[in-house]
């Protein structure tokens, strides 16, 4: 049986784990409140409406969230400029042939389920694969529409400046009617998301035992050895390069 020799390499920072799970909790919040906001259950009760306020906390938690949502965003936008080369907006640059064939490769592992080798592209894979930041990428303009819309449908209720920049955008897209259509269907491709997301995370874990799933607790992944060997003559040092 081969045996390989594993590193143990800090991936993902402090700031960025913070993040996913901030994201997480946000995310999840927003999209339990925006199913009862959609779609308020009936309440029956003997109590005086006055003394009432179920659906005025579930729409502070919505908006709550959404605020925290937004700020997380920013902050992890900033970070993709001073954060390591495995957070760094470089890291999500798609326009290399490398990528391309990571993608590939991911592909028949994922899809087709393939027993292939890992294929070893510089970097590509010790943090994001391919295909996962080809999502990610994806899903951070999905996170544009959600905010654009959903603080344009919060700019009438609330006299803050923030919600009020996004006014326009209701107009834009034709009324209330429509803004709030397209901010519903990018919840559920949130939901679509989640639930692949999820998959893919414990099924990578399993099958390449990296610490897939624990390293975005504690911020480590179990690399191969080789994966750092610099290709030198002979002649040179064979010393691998430091973290």
């Amino acid at each position: 049986m081969e045996t390989r020799n594993f590193k143990r390499v800090l991936v993902w920072q402090l700031p960025v784990r913070i993040f996913h799970w901030i994201n997480v909790l946000t995310v999840t919040l927003l999209i339990l409140t925006g199913f009862l906001i959609a779609n308020p259950p009936a309440l029956m009760s003997r109590v005086e409406p006055t003394f009432v306020q179920n659906f005025g906390i579930v729409r502070f938690i919505h908006f709550a969230s959404a605020y925290v949502f937004f700020f997380n965003m920013l902050l992890r936008i900033y970070w993709s400029f001073v954060g390591n080369k495995y957070a760094h907006w470089r890291a999500f640059w798609p326009f290399r042939k490398e990528f391309w064939q990571n993608v590939w490769h991911v592909l028949m592992v994922d899809i087709l389920l393939q027993n292939k080798k890992i294929h070893h592209l510089k970097d590509i894979s010790i943090g994001h694969n391919s295909v996962a930041v080809l999502s990610y990428v994806v899903m951070f303009f999905m996170a544009l529409i959600m905010v654009f819309t959903g603080f344009s449908l919060y700019a009438d209720l609330t006299t803050w400046w923030l919600p009020k920049l996004f006014a326009w955008v209701s107009p834009m897209l034709g009324g209330e009617f429509m803004t709030r259509a397209i901010h519903h269907i990018t919840m559920w491709i949130f939901i679509f998301f989640a639930l692949i997301h999820v998959y893919l995370v414990f099924y990578h874990d399993w099958l390449e035992g990296r610490g897939e799933v624990s390293s975005m607790f504690g911020g480590y992944k179990f690399v191969a050895k080789e994966r750092f060997k610099k290709k030198v003559p002979k002649a040179k040092t064979d010393k691998e390069p430091e973290m």
